[in-house]
């Protein structure tokens, strides 16, 4: 197969669909890789690097779509991207089409195969390709958050681990999943006072047990949450349905009981948002206010630390990248239920029932759209 991987083009995006290493085992297996040149510059991988791997550097991302029959990325493609995808083609990398109807649409539109990495399942029903950067935007969340609490960003003028004398910040995690679980660790460990809050008494008594009081816990009822939001320097968002939209969880008149200079970090805002008041935002103008309240909602949080998420991210993505190219698309994803999953659009079909309510749209069975 014929893989080809181009620059990013997302505003502030850093990271690249394949490492030189990738790139090379793809080699290794017979595949032809194909990369556009400085794909790999924004974390920290050369052109040389690339060639030395055995992969073929190519001038435009528009001989990368005109050239590969699987496109490998990190972001969902943006509308020019869109514009030069085909029916017998596979793209591969995060999607997200739940809050994006118009992207869903021009997927539908060009009938490419797309295969959305965060709704790969494994056999235990986790999310194998979404963790990695779950887990760096769950360690950026409190540091990010910690930035924008500082006064001359709009905040409180809180510092998270305080000093003797003087209380620390108090953060408020609103999910315990690896999202909500990495950032309670991180604000933590930097000193302030954490409650973890989710609606599954096996994952808070799990959290419980890990931790050992290092953060506090607590079952989210309506009522507690607004009561914990209330008191809090900061909120970070950490709330995940996989393949739908993010449930608006903190409402426009929940800031109106929050301390001025309160901060709130939507971890979801590429799933369209936990907080009623979040809109996407980019590494260059990463935050604005609303009724005195400051919010953090960078759509693509783990670009900021390239490299470490593109090697993260490449090690996840190996395998099944690997999978599809041995066997093609239909047969990888016919011998796993997990990779099935991850299908979200087939020659014009939508096949993830999540998007397809969310968006209103019809959807077709996966199983079936691979046997046709």
């Amino acid at each position: 197969m014929l893989i080809g991987c181009p620059k990013e083009i997302k505003a502030q995006e850093f990271r690249v669909g394949m490492i030189p290493a990738a790139a090379g085992e793809a080699v290794v297996h017979g595949h032809q890789v194909i990369v556009e040149t400085g794909a790999g510059d924004g974390a920290g991988f050369t052109d040389a690097d690339y060639i030395a791997a055995g992969a073929e550097v190519v001038e435009t991302a528009d001989e990368v779509f005109a050239r590969a029959e699987m496109v490998v990325k990190v972001k969902e493609p943006q509308a020019v991207e869109r514009a030069l995808l085909r029916e017998d083609q596979v793209l591969f990398t995060y999607l997200h089409l739940a809050p994006d109807p118009d992207q869903t649409h021009d997927l539908l539109a060009s009938g490419v195969t797309a295969i959305a990495y965060e709704t790969v399942t494994d056999p235990l029903g986790r999310l194998p390709l979404l963790a990695p950067m779950s887990e760096v935007a769950g360690k950026l969340a409190p540091q990010v958050g910690s930035w924008t609490l500082q006064k001359a960003n709009g905040g409180r003028g809180v510092l998270m681990g305080g000093v003797p004398g003087v209380g620390p910040a108090k953060v408020v995690v609103i999910g315990g999943g690896v999202v909500g679980t990495q950032a309670a660790r991180v604000a933590a460990g930097m000193g302030a006072d954490v409650t973890v809050l989710d609606m599954s008494l096996t994952r808070l008594r799990d959290l419980d047990d890990m931790f050992r009081g290092e953060f506090k816990t607590n079952y989210s009822s309506s009522a507690r949450l607004a009561e914990l939001v209330a008191g809090a320097d900061m909120v970070i968002g950490a709330v995940l349905i996989p393949g739908a939209a993010a449930p608006k969880l903190v409402t426009r008149e929940h800031l109106k009981t929050m301390n001025p200079g309160a901060v709130l970090v939507d971890v979801a805002i590429d799933q369209g948002g936990c907080f009623e008041t979040s809109k996407a935002t980019t590494h260059q103008d990463p935050i604005y206010e609303v009724d005195g309240i400051m919010h953090y909602c960078v759509a693509n949080m783990p670009g900021a630390v390239a490299r470490t998420s593109t090697i993260a991210l490449g090690n996840a993505t190996l395998p099944y990248l690997l999978r599809i190219a041995d066997k093609g698309w239909r047969e990888a994803v016919s011998e796993d239920e997990g990779l099935m999953a991850g299908l979200n659009t087939h020659a014009g079909k939508l096949t993830n029932y999540a998007v397809g309510k969310a968006l209103g749209i019809d959807v077709m069975s996966p199983t079936l759209v691979a046997k046709a």
